[in-house]
């Protein structure tokens, strides 16, 4: 019986632990009449609701911080926030307590309060580090919320943040959505639906599935690299080899919605799609348009070059798409190809990859240029056109002239000076043709 290695069974990770940071407005805006209450009662009261059903829940630790409480608005401190209840599992009855004992009074200093937040968090690598803002007011410090919210999900300090606006202004959308997901709760019902979807959000599965399509549409194709990009990070955040069961379904992976996505599904060439749409808490279905075939480079048997590579480039794109050496078989997109193959002289074909077939590429076997003279000067090699034109192909060693080297079969000359040569008019120059499998020996100034 084969045992799989560690690493190659289906072995889940450690779940990862979430830590929930809210960072909550305690300026004096707060205490604005809401309805039939204020903003702070509300806000106090679906926190602490929130804490309560949150204390349940494995793998889960909140924390507090509040800003613009400390100081009255006139004072202006810009540097007005606090941790007041620090992460720990099961702490709703310190954040209650602790909301109980804040009044709101200040400033909103937005800015400095996500900086410092930075700092809130254990060292953890198998952490998911999510805040939730809760705001009725924009930064009031000249901070930039959105660059250094980006900066930090950048070093992975945390993920996207949700910020949830209280009340209905215009500039809530402008200044917010750039930092994160932004949530508008212009009264408090609304406000009660987004605090709860934003809760669900960060702690339901969300799953998705990858379908690759054919030419004409059918999630046919699989055993292709995944890879989840972080488009914010532009690091992968999962790789995976596709997948598809006995019913040609591809399989459901398990992925982090608090994260914004770039698929790339690594073909040649990658297919690339921006920006995925993942709806959090459900299962999503991404179709690809991938069809592939086979680019097959045949040798037939062993020849003096050894072993022959082929450029592959995209029709039109002066970039190198693969490499690919004979013999063997790769796969690409469908599409028209140049192939370029390192012969001497290079061959170049254009070729089309079509739908699961085998496009066929190979090369007459080369005979042989043997040149047994030892002579020091100057050569260069040619090969000779049918129209009679000739094109440069190589340059003989200025130390010996004495080579054997592999040609495709053709028609070539050979134009060489001796080193010694006291003018251009001593050039020597020789015609021959080179033949499959054949040694064709030449003599200079013969």
């Amino acid at each position: 019986m084969t045992v799989l290695p560690a690493a190659a069974q289906n072995k889940a990770p450690a779940p990862k632990k979430t830590r929930l940071l809210f960072l909550l407005d305690a300026s004096g805006s707060m205490q604005a009449k809401w309805e039939t209450s204020d903003r702070w009662k509300v806000a106090q009261r679906m926190l602490a609701r929130m804490a309560d059903s949150l204390d349940s829940y494995a793998n889960l630790e909140i924390a507090l911080r509040v800003y613009g409480h400390q100081t009255p608005v006139n004072l202006k401190n810009c540097k007005d926030t606090k941790l007041e209840v620090p992460f720990a599992a099961h702490n709703a009855a310190a954040i209650k307590k602790r909301l109980q004992q804040i009044t709101p009074k200040g400033n909103t200093p937005i800015t400095y309060s996500l900086e410092q937040s930075a700092n809130d968090f254990p060292a953890d690598a198998n952490s998911r580090n999510v805040i939730v803002i809760i705001t009725d007011g924009l930064e009031s410090c000249g901070g930039d919320p959105c660059a250094t919210s980006l900066a930090l999900q950048k070093k992975r300090v945390f993920l996207k943040p949700f910020i949830i606006g209280l009340g209905d202004d215009p500039g809530y959308a402008q200044q917010f959505g750039c930092m994160g997901q932004y949530y508008n709760a212009s009264d408090i019902k609304t406000f009660q639906k987004v605090l709860d979807n934003v809760i669900s959000i960060a702690l339901k599965k969300t799953t998705v599935s990858v379908e690759l399509t054919d030419d004409a549409g059918r999630p046919v194709e699989t055993n292709v690299n995944l890879t989840f990009l972080n488009n914010v990070t532009g690091q992968p955040e999962y790789n995976f080899v596709h997948f598809l069961d006995l019913a040609g379904k591809p399989d459901m992976l398990e992925i982090d919605a608090l994260l914004s996505y770039d698929l790339v599904v690594n073909t040649l060439p990658a297919v690339e799609l921006k920006n995925l749409n993942i709806k959090p808490g459900q299962h999503n279905v991404f179709k690809v348009k991938a069809p592939q075939g086979y680019l097959y480079l045949r040798q037939d048997a062993p020849t003096s070059y050894g072993s022959v590579t082929a450029l592959v480039r995209e029709k039109g794109s002066p970039y190198i798409l693969e490499t690919q050496r004979f013999p063997s078989q790769q796969k690409y997109l469908t599409g028209t190809y140049e192939v370029e193959l390192l012969t001497l002289p290079r061959i170049r074909k254009t070729v089309t990859i079509k739908q699961s077939q085998a496009t066929e590429i190979t090369f007459a076997p080369p005979g042989a240029l043997n040149i047994t003279q030892d002579l020091k000067g100057y050569g260069s090699l040619y090969l000779v056109n049918n129209d009679g034109t000739q094109d440069w192909l190589w340059n003989l060693p200025e130390g010996s002239s004495k080579i054997s080297l592999p040609l495709q079969p053709g028609r070539y000359r050979v134009v060489y000076r001796l080193k010694s040569a006291k003018g251009s008019q001593f050039t020597d120059v020789k015609n021959f043709t080179i033949k499959s499998n054949l040694t064709t020996t030449i003599k200079l100034f013969n």
